[in-house]
């Protein structure tokens, strides 16, 4: 009994150890456990405070970077706002000082006109007076008049009207037929002088010279792939158009047109530059502002080379050294200017050859000659960019590189504006007449030349006695067939006078027309 009590004693004690070390066991893990999970919860609270600092300094950097775009783009817009603002306050301030120039200038002629009316009204009352003062003397004249003829007429068997046409036909006959040798033998002494009259009349002779002549124009047409590039020739809002516009000084006008857009502008080179560059943008498909300021900055240098080259090129076909570079390069732009549909490079060049040849026959100095045609017409290449007319330019060029005083005055005087002073300046008013007026060389010319000719022939035919009249040799000389019964040798001789002398009062032309009076008799038998 007391064996089995210690043994159970031992066991129940052993149980109380084990019971003891198993739940201090049990504490132990769950102090562990708790501590454990206690570190974890504080790694994942560092680690979502980490994270959600790094995503909001993301958030900030990505907000300030969305603002600096903004404001750059805001920049952009306003920069560009205040430069289409500032082209618009230029043209309104430019159109704002044409106006007022133009109101000045109206202002200027408005008083000019009052003080012209005044001075008109003061003579037309001056005039009034003597008007009246002279009808009062016309009224005594002819009261006295009417007394002598009453007295003629009783002394005489004549009435004054019978006695006038008598003495008229008597005179008149008399003074034609005097006329009419007196013309026949200053003909004959001129033919036997004719050698030196040459040398000073070949100053006027005409002479018919072909060359290829360009249409003066305003526009210019540009031909394009497809109708669509005209979208993108407006661009976005329209900056392309305009940006094109303002690179070039030309408008484009793109219309209904299918296939072409119209280019318009007085400046030819200005024109021409810009049909260049828009054939260029649309061949290579690129517009936008910035290729367009390139493309169009390209084109003004090649035709500026080409200008340079084209004025080398004139020098050098004329055998004329000694120029000024800065005039050569004046002649080239010459090759973008026409007058009345005649290009005026084309033109100086024919007067100066035309100057040279006659110089040679005159035994003048060709070369000095040449040089004057082909200045004559210098102040073209500037004189729509300055104000003055081109003969006025022209003399100012002339006297700025030092020409020789010769050409200065043919420059000057080639439009009469002043008096000729030496050979050259003739040779060179009739060689610019004689390019100007050939058929062909300008469409007026060309539009009248038919109107001339038949002015021509009405006025010969508006003789009595004319059978018939023929304007030939492209209206520099008529003939005149007369009726042999009608008219004398010697009235045949006074006619064509009397022709000459109307055709210089009614008709404008170049050079000179001659006027050859036919008249024949013919008898026809027949010998059966």
């Amino acid at each position: 009994m007391d064996t089995f009590s210690s043994a159970q004693m031992n066991f129940f004690a052993l149980a109380l150890i084990m019971s003891v070390c198993l739940a201090g066991g049990y504490a132990i893990g769950y102090f562990l456990r708790k501590k454990l999970g206690d570190m974890q919860i504080n790694e994942s609270e560092r680690l979502g405070k980490k994270i959600i600092a790094e995503a909001e300094r993301e958030s900030a950097t990505i907000t300030k970077t969305a603002e600096m775009e903004v404001k750059e783009k805001n920049l952009t817009l306003r920069l560009e706002f205040e430069k289409e603002i500032g082209e618009k306050r230029d043209q309104m301030r430019q159109q704002e000082n044409s106006l007022q120039q133009k109101q000045n200038e109206a202002q200027r002629v408005a008083e000019k006109t009052r003080k012209s009316e005044q001075d008109l009204e003061a003579k037309q009352g001056e005039y009034d007076r003597k008007e009246e003062q002279l009808k009062q003397k016309e009224t005594e004249y002819e009261g006295l008049i009417k007394e002598e003829l009453t007295k003629l007429e009783a002394i005489s068997s004549f009435t004054a009207a019978e006695a006038k046409e008598e003495i008229k036909e008597r005179v008149v006959d008399s003074a034609r037929l005097e006329a009419a040798k007196l013309v026949r033998k200053l003909e004959e002494e001129a033919k036997n002088e004719a050698e030196d009259r040459a040398r000073s009349l070949i100053t006027m002779a005409v002479q018919r010279i072909a060359s290829d002549h360009i249409a003066e124009t305003t526009v210019s047409v540009v031909e394009l792939p497809n109708d669509e590039i005209k979208g993108r020739i407006i661009g976005r809002e329209g900056r392309n158009i305009r940006a094109l516009e303002h690179c070039t000084g030309i408008d484009l006008i793109i219309d209904d047109t299918p296939g072409a857009v119209v280019l318009s502008g007085f400046d030819p080179i200005r024109r021409e530059v810009a049909r260049r560059a828009l054939q260029q943008l649309t061949q290579d498909g690129r517009i936008h502002p910035g290729r367009i300021e390139e493309v169009v900055a390209k084109c003004k240098k090649e035709i500026n080379k080409e200008i340079c080259q084209e004025g080398e090129k004139t020098v050098m076909d004329l055998g004329i050294e000694g120029i000024h570079p800065d005039i050569v390069k004046l002649l080239g732009r010459l090759k973008y200017r026409t007058s009345y549909t005649q290009n005026v490079l084309e033109h100086v060049k024919e007067v100066a050859w035309i100057c040279g040849h006659m110089a040679a026959e005159l035994g003048l100095d060709v070369n000095l000659a040449k040089r004057a045609g082909l200045l004559h017409d210098i102040g073209k290449a500037i004189d729509k960019q300055t104000d003055g007319t081109h003969t006025a330019l022209g003399v100012e060029i002339a006297i700025k590189y030092k020409e020789h005083e010769y050409v200065i005055n043919s420059i000057a005087s080639h439009h009469e504006d002043e008096e000729p002073t030496s050979p050259y300046a003739v040779l060179v008013s009739a060689g610019d007449t004689i390019s100007a007026s050939r058929p062909g060389a300008r469409r007026e010319i060309m539009e009248t030349y038919v109107k001339r000719m038949g002015q021509l022939e009405e006025i010969g035919d508006s003789f009595k006695g004319v059978e018939k009249t023929y304007a030939i040799q492209a209206g520099r000389e008529i003939r005149i067939i007369v009726i042999p019964d009608g008219i004398t040798d010697d009235n045949a001789c006074l006619l064509a006078k009397d022709v000459a002398q109307r055709i210089e009062k009614e008709v404008t032309y170049p050079g000179e027309i001659k006027i050859t009076v036919v008249r024949e008799s013919r008898f026809t038998e027949f010998a059966r």
